[in-house]
């Protein structure tokens, strides 16, 4: 028999969780430039409960602030992470996005608050499978998750508003800059796996195209890897 779940014990710790992401952007701002994350993005983040994203023996652990093993050698992220990543897209409604790592369906569910679509590429079949379910059964229908080599984006469906990748390459791969619209954003870390990464805001020109990429914050991802065929 499973145990009991104490609701009023997870609410709890669920705002606690809010409490902590803010105190961190404060912490932060010598880095990020930035004191506080935009009510959008917070109202995102307390309206998607990470439990829903994690086994039901993770329930309690779901709201501590850091990354959580997932299966195949894979994470979800911090929640402070995904509050900063999705803060630094900018989103506004109409905007539609192209996320490479889908894992659980985390971030995609909190950008899917936020933007009107979602695509999703993920390189593990059997997470692409379960994240697609999991979405669905949730009612998510502004996100549209494949299985796929994320190096390559989403062609057919380009150009992006916003890119947001949750793995590291070691540079920004080109074919995702290639898909990302005039004015558009790409939050990507970029590093090699056990080395310092660098969280890297990337801009692309609204007239010439040109890329401006500026440093945000050191951070630790698994490696972008290539999908296996």
């Amino acid at each position: 028999m499973a145990p009991l779940i104490d609701e009023a014990r997870l609410r709890q710790l669920h705002a606690r969780l809010m409490e902590e992401i803010r105190h961190e952007a404060a912490d932060t701002q010598a880095y990020t430039g930035r004191a506080a994350f935009s009510e959008m993005v917070m109202n995102a983040m307390d309206t998607v409960d990470r439990r829903c994203f994690l086994p039901e023996e993770a329930a309690y652990t779901a709201y501590v602030n850091r990354p959580l093993p997932l299966d195949h050698g894979q994470t979800i992220s911090q929640p402070y992470i995904v509050a900063l990543m999705t803060d630094l897209l900018g989103l506004a409604p109409g905007d539609r996005v192209l996320e490479v790592g889908t894992g659980s369906g985390y971030q995609a569910a909190v950008l899917a608050q936020l933007a009107a679509e979602i695509y999703s590429i993920e390189t593990v079949e059997d997470l692409a499978r379960s994240a697609r379910r999991r979405l669905h059964d949730l009612g998510y229908a502004n996100i549209h998750v494949r299985h796929g080599d994320g190096w390559q984006g989403w062609p057919d469906e380009a150009p992006f508003d916003g890119i947001i990748v949750t793995a590291a390459p070691e540079e920004s791969p080109p074919r995702l800059v290639d898909q990302l619209a005039p004015g558009g954003r790409l939050v990507v870390p970029v590093g090699r796996v056990f080395e310092t990464q660098t969280l890297m805001l990337c801009i692309k020109d609204a007239e010439t195209g040109e890329l401006r990429s500026e440093p945000v914050l050191p951070v630790a991802f698994v490696p972008m890897v290539k999908p296996k065929v």
